[in-house]
This record gives C-alpha cells, structure tokens and sequence, in this order.
C-alpha cells in the first residue's frame, strides 16, 4: 500500500471513531466492527461509560490469565472497556495501559477513569499508533487487541513493535476479523470498508505468516463465527465471508537465529 493510501486508511478510520466517541449514542451500528463479542465479568462491573463504547468481535481477555503486579498494554482501546478489565487483573500493583489514535477516544477514556477516582488508579491511555507504539521495549507482559489490527494499513509493522514492547515470554492475544479468501480490490480501496473492519480484514494464514515472521513462537488461531459481507452499490460489488476470530502467540525468550 503506497503512503497515500495509507494516510487516507488512517484519516477515515480516525473520523469514524471520533464520531463514535463523541456521539450521544455510542453503539456502532451492523458492520463488520461489532457484533458477536463475549463480553466477560470479571469482578465487580466496569464503568458503564466504557462498556457503552464496544466495537469489539470477541475478547481477547479470555485467551490470558494476567496475575496480580502484570502489566498490560491494549491495542487500540477505544473507550477503555478491555482496559478497565484487564486492571481488575492485575491489581493495585500491576497496569493497565490502552493506547488509541483517536484523541477523542482517548479523552473520553481519560474522563471515565477520572470520574472513578482511585479505583483505578493502574489505568493509563495514551495517545499513539499502534504502528508506533509510546512503549518502552521488553515492559509488557500482555498486549490484548479487540477488532483493531484489521484497521491497520501496516500490520507487519504492528506485529514488530507488539514484540518489540513484549517481555521475553510474553503473549500476544487478539480478536480480530478474518477472510477466507483475498478480498476483492473493489473492497479494498473503499475507505468506508476500511473504517469498518473490512477491507483490511486478512486471512489466518496470513496472521501466522505475519507473527513467524515478526519473532513469534506458539501461533494459535481460532475462527469463532463467520458471517456473509456483501456491497451492492454501483462502484463496488463484492461478496465474501468474514470471520470472528481469536489470535495468540509467544515473544520467544530468546529469539531464533534464521
């Protein structure tokens, strides 16, 4: 994908979940970034500001057992819902730190966990790509991600910094959309696809490619459910299968010579 291409991903995406975060109603709509997500109780209830803003396909909390004084790092966190989760795990002396590209999102994030004072206190957001993540390397112990990957234009690049930032015998765990099959370049080039996790939707396969090729030992890959995406407008005609599905793997702790 040339640059431009990728700066007209990234603006689309951005205005999408600026206009999620800052809407009245903050559900997401029937598209490809909802629907289908397990939502998991863990302790007491989360903020109702953060559940109120879920754009998620599955959950990734439910592929990792965080313990008390870990630290964990959430890909794209949007309002904060897996986040405010994950603290629950790890306790007063663990973290929980998201990290979004969209200034509203991480505003209103702020906002909720102001708004509950101390009682999370291990909670932090920062504002950052998630290509170019505001981490310091080998400090996470979990980095979790829910239907975010799929936005990215650059997800090789995703694949080196979450192993960059990883501890040695980290886990990497993701629900995220998948295909079947290579996605038409009709779907492709249209942003709103895009924005709505669509068209930078890739296979299985090639997530095991991607985190092989990025250091990543322990590949394991489950579709959870598929659903039928079809566009009928006059420009772009398309149909395929997309999947929900849950992705893991292990920052090795030393890395193999190749």
């Amino acid at each position: 994908m040339d640059q431009n291409s990728e700066l007209d991903v990234r603006k689309a995406v951005r205005e999408r979940y600026a206009k999620l975060a800052t809407s009245v109603d903050s559900s997401c709509g029937d598209d490809g970034c909802c629907g289908g997500s397990q939502l998991i109780s863990i302790g007491e209830s989360i903020p109702a500001e953060a559940a109120s803003i879920n754009a998620g396909c599955g959950s990734p909390l439910l592929l990792i057992s965080p313990k008390e004084g870990d630290t964990v790092l959430d890909l794209g966190s949007g309002g904060g819902i897996d986040v405010f989760r994950a603290s629950q795990l790890v306790g007063e002396s663990g973290r929980a730190i998201g990290v979004d590209a969209t200034p509203e999102m991480i505003s209103r994030a702020r906002e909720t966990a102001e708004k509950h004072g101390e009682k999370y206190q291990n909670v932090e957001f920062r504002l950052g790509e998630i290509e170019n993540l505001p981490v310091q390397s080998d400090s996470i112990d979990y980095v979790i991600s829910n239907c975010v990957i799929n936005l990215s234009p650059n997800k090789r690049r995703v694949f080196e910094e979450v192993f960059r930032v990883l501890k040695p015998n980290g886990i990497l765990a993701v629900a995220d959309i998948t295909v079947d099959k290579e996605i038409p370049d009709s779907a492709r080039t249209n942003m709103d696809s895009w924005s709505a996790c669509i068209a930078g939707a890739i296979s299985t396969a090639q997530y095991r490619d991607l985190l092989t090729s990025a250091g990543f030992s322990d590949v394991e890959l489950e579709t959870l459910q598929d659903s039928s995406v079809r566009e009928n407008s006059d420009s772009h005609k398309y149909a395929f299968k997309t999947f929900s599905s849950h992705i893991k793997a292990r920052k090795p702790l030393s890395r193999p010579v190749l």
